[in-house]
């Protein structure tokens, strides 16, 4: 299992469907963003080899090479994607959902009325790059994993703080007449209104990751359109800055004005809360409340639940051992891919009586050891609605990982 992401360069491509007009490139190379371009003969040969599909009835999703992987997709036979990839390992599953999530960014940025129907290509490119901040965050080395997994990136409070947050935060939002409300350290969720966890894909994965990639501000009045629920007509984004790092999002219409939230509105619910809010504060990339009894063994877990789309993403869990951060981040994504591709079904649910024969031989559980000459290992669980990857040391002993991620997920399984 390759390392995807070192060294390799990726090209994302948009072009008008009817024209064949670039409407942007952005590139990154070994996850560091770069003013590299294609050259316009490259761009209309590769939209020029999809179009001969299409005309001769045949769709063209995918393409490998000795060294790189395209994917092309249309959308509303009005705007086309086509993203290469040179990176190691790269899996067309990863670069499929990266194209969903970059045309989902452009609705929410844009409205998808402009994306359908273009009347004006040079004032498209301009309102198109009010999106450039959030596709970039998927090109480079993201610290989440929502575009990959389609699940919210959450965080686990310290004990005893979630359900003063919660109250707050329906409290608040009741007051703001909004029923659409959360709170977002570092693009993960901490809490949110029922109202909230109902928003659909992928909206609810775009908002935080949105309000993640955003330089921080005291307070923001942010148009955005919904590409699952409101397409077409935009709704506001408002965001406060509780504490730095820690922003409250409303969802919302025309009103409240964002000058009604004045300074005595937000104190009178969110002063008495600072203790609580200090600690949600120490959950961006590790995700977890100091003191979460994890196994000394393990580097990095990802742990999903299919049912509520939500999942919990961390490779800081102990200090600073081999391999880095970013190292684990790429060998949980591919992993992730992997188990995804060739052994988990994607959705959770009881077998259809016509195909319970097939589904009693899926798996339930997986690993790797990683080589040659890093000795890390891969295991993956699944459990009801749930699944749990964790990269662990070297150390640990192969005869116990099964046991190991068994008792990981029996221990994380409250909170998610």
């Amino acid at each position: 299992m390759g390392e995807h992401g070192t060294g390799g360069t990726v090209h994302l491509l948009c072009l008008a469907t009817s024209s064949g007009v670039p409407l942007f490139c952005r590139s990154s190379r070994g996850g560091v963003l770069t003013r590299q371009q294609l050259p316009f003969s490259v761009i209309g040969s590769l939209n020029g080899v999809h179009m001969f599909g299409q005309n001769l009835e045949v769709q063209l999703s995918s393409a490998r090479t000795e060294d790189t992987t395209v994917v092309w997709k249309s959308f509303h036979d009005s705007v086309t994607l086509i993203v290469l990839s040179s990176e190691e390992g790269t899996s067309e599953l990863r670069l499929e959902r990266l194209l969903q999530m970059v045309f989902g960014a452009m609705v929410l940025l844009v409205g998808l009325e402009e994306l359908t129907n273009i009347r004006n290509v040079e004032r498209l490119k301009k309102e198109l790059k009010a999106s450039y901040c959030l596709i970039d965050s998927f090109l480079g080395d993201p610290a989440l994993i929502g575009d990959l997994t389609q699940c919210v990136d959450c965080v686990i409070p310290p004990e005893g703080s979630l359900l003063q947050v919660q109250e707050a935060l329906s409290g608040f939002s009741e007051a703001t007449g909004t029923a659409f409300a959360s709170l977002v350290v570092s693009g993960r969720v901490v809490a949110a209104t029922e109202g909230w966890w109902r928003l659909g894909m992928p909206e609810a994965v775009l908002l935080p990751w949105l309000v993640g990639s955003l330089p921080q501000q005291a307070a923001r009045d942010y148009p955005v359109y919904l590409p699952h629920g409101s397409p077409t007509v935009p709704h506001r984004l408002l965001t406060l800055t509780l504490l730095p790092g820690l922003e409250l999002c409303l969802l919302c219409g025309p009103r409240p004005p964002l000058s009604q939230l004045d300074p005595q509105f937000l104190e009178r619910w969110w002063q008495p809360l600072l203790d609580p809010l200090r600690a949600c504060l120490t959950l961006g990339p590790r995700a977890l409340p100091d003191g979460f009894p994890l196994h000394a063994d393990i580097l990095g877990l990802l742990l999903l639940n299919l049912e509520l789309k939500r999942c919990l993403f961390t490779v800081h869990p102990l200090g600073n051992k081999e391999p880095s951060p970013e190292q684990r981040r790429r060998l949980l994504r591919n992993f992730y891919t992997l188990v995804t591709t060739m052994h988990f079904p994607p959705e959770p649910g009881p077998p259809d009586k016509e195909d319970a024969g097939h589904r009693t031989q899926l798996p339930r559980a997986c690993y790797l050891v990683l080589g040659p000459g890093m000795g890390w290992q891969v295991v993956a669980l699944q459990l009801g609605p749930r699944q749990l990857l964790l990269l662990l040391s070297s150390q640990s002993p192969t005869h116990g990982l099964r046991a190991l991620a068994t008792h990981t997920l029996h221990a994380l399984t409250p909170f998610l």
